[in-house]
């Protein structure tokens, strides 16, 4: 029996998705779970895996098209097995890219959730599943009190969970009128928190599920006159989501002539709310040049001799550390390299390079891109244990560790090894501004191969950290500074010169990877960035 293939929903304020690459092709075998297409929505790019295993028999949406959610894109079946639509009389013809047709749920496919109840009592707003294996998640802080007005999609309350922390949006424009979970709290998935619209607004919630009276409500962002953004050489459609196109119209503000940070130039909520002057362009979240330090908290420091519980974020945090140093007989090799090259290239193109992408040109494109490349040539070091045996992935997914003033957090780049050093850094961009902004997705922060942390933001030369499991190592980035350095040339004369000097450290487990090995990936790595001859686009 031929199994449709849909376009899954990615959140609950997602209506559409760009099919922007197949993985397969017709007649090619697909295992349950492996890759079978790309996406781009406005919250997120993500591969999209086979429901079932078998024989793609007809793929109904071409790369490129935009479509609804639940929209049939693809049947799997047996091989020789015919898919409904080639059984038909008519064969239904491929929608174009601008049309979206009518949705078609999947029977093998999991639905997505279902809408917020509504009725005269009111809307129902749900703890939210943030992923296949959350069960339950902690309502952290409300965005809104009693009384307050919100807006559809507007921020509503915040959540963490085993995976992410995460802005959970309003699933109805109205008045919130009851909060049932007070903050702190944590409930399973599909709990009922809140409730908006109803004839329940003068009622004042329960003592126990109060919202913190010190929260003030986020204001919307007031309408600005027409923007005069920096032209832009136009490619064709402008690849844009209805939530940008929206605020777009509402702004009177011309797509035309902003970049796109997303995907093959996709302009994402970010872009647009920066060409406005709303909100600040997205920015690489470890930058290894130095950098100011970060702004303190704005959180009240705890008194002292206060006992604090631990945050959600933090105790995983902690558990996951003890849980890699009792796993992996870690092992460490620096590494100084001379990144004179890299910051005479970097000072040279920046700003031509951010016209031309609208995006910035920053160091982490070039460490990433070198240790990518590295990777590929020492797949050892990006392999992982698994039982008594070691896995060698097929694929270089690299995660950037972020640090947040709540915690630290590692959004993953799939597939690194089939980007380009333009798509890495726009790609670099992407989760760093995501993760700080709560807008992740679960499945963004798991399946990652191998691990890069800057800590050299903070002035330090070097750091020694701990791998981050199931992984093999991790490449520490240390400061970049000046300092005096001996060269010689060909015919051994010697002499000392300013050079830009920067310390990488390679962190990894001794029961997979031998010492020589570790010494010849950072040797080749410090080869790289100190030879540097490849294309910035």
């Amino acid at each position: 029996m031929p199994t449709d293939v849909v376009m899954p929903q990615m959140g609950e304020s997602i209506t559409e998705g760009t099919l922007t690459k197949w993985l397969k092709q017709p007649g090619d075998r697909v295992e349950r779970d492996q890759p079978l297409f790309e996406i781009s929505t406005d919250k997120v790019d993500a591969e999209i895996p086979a429901p079932v295993a078998g024989t793609l028999l007809e793929i109904k949406v071409q790369a490129g098209a935009t479509v609804s959610v639940n929209t049939v894109v693809a049947v799997i079946g047996e091989a020789g097995e015919k898919s409904a639509a080639a059984a038909a009389p008519k064969p239904a013809a491929a929608p174009k890219p601008a049309a979206a047709p009518t949705p078609t749920p999947a029977a093998a496919t999991p639905a997505p959730a279902a809408s917020p109840a509504a009725s005269a009592t009111g809307t129902d707003v749900v703890m939210p599943q943030m992923g296949e294996s959350i069960t339950e998640g902690t309502l952290t802080k409300w965005l809104k009190q009693v009384g307050d007005h919100v807006e559809r999609d507007q921020p509503l309350f915040e959540i963490s969970t085993d995976k992410v922390d995460a802005e959970i949006p309003a699933p109805t424009s109205g008045t919130l009128t009851q909060i049932l979970v007070q903050a702190g709290a944590t409930v399973a998935v599909n709990s009922i928190v809140a409730v908006i619209g109803g004839t329940g607004a003068a009622a004042a919630p329960a003592a126990s599920a109060s919202a913190p009276a010190t929260l003030a409500p986020v204001p919307a962002p007031a309408a600005a006159p027409e923007v005069q953004s920096a032209p832009v050489a136009s490619t064709g459609k402008i690849k844009s989501s209805p939530l940008v196109r929206k605020i777009a119209r509402e702004n009177n503000l011309d797509l035309a002539r902003v970049s796109g940070s997303g995907a093959g130039g996709r302009i994402t909520k970010s872009d647009a709310l920066a060409a406005l002057g709303q909100a600040p362009a997205p920015a690489v979240a470890a930058t290894p040049a130095a950098a100011p330090k970060p702004a303190a908290s704005t959180a009240p420091a705890p008194a002292p001799g206060s006992l604090v519980p631990l945050t959600k974020m933090r105790s995983i945090i902690a558990q996951r550390m003890v849980e890699s140093k009792r796993t992996s007989p870690h092992v460490h090799t620096i590494f100084k390299v001379d990144m004179t090259r890299i910051v005479r290239i970097r000072e040279r193109e920046k700003s031509g390079f951010e016209k031309r992408n609208g995006v910035k040109l920053t160091y982490m494109p070039f460490i990433t891109r070198a240790a990518v490349s590295t990777l590929r040539k020492f797949p050892i070091i990006n392999s992982a244990m698994e039982g008594e045996a070691i896995r060698y992935n097929r694929h270089i997914n690299i995660g950037i560790a972020v640090a947040l003033e709540w915690g630290l957090i590692v959004p993953v780049i799939p597939n690194t090894e089939e980007r380009n050093f333009l798509g890495l850094a726009r790609a670099i961009v992407d989760v760093a501004d995501r993760a700080r902004n709560k807008k992740l997705l679960p499945d963004e922060l798991s399946g990652g191969t191998f691990t890069l942390t800057n800590s050299g933001i903070f002035g330090e030369q070097f750091g020694l950290p701990i791998i981050n499991q199931p992984q093999s190592a991790i490449l520490g980035i240390g400061g970049l500074a000046k300092e005096p350095v001996v060269l010689s040339d060909k015919e051994g004369n010697d002499t000392i010169a300013i050079r830009t000097m920067q310390h990488f450290s390679l962190g990894f487990d001794h029961r997979v990877i031998d010492g020589s090995d570790a010494g010849k990936f950072m040797a080749e790595f410090k080869s790289t960035l100190e030879n540097w001859s490849e294309p910035l686009e």
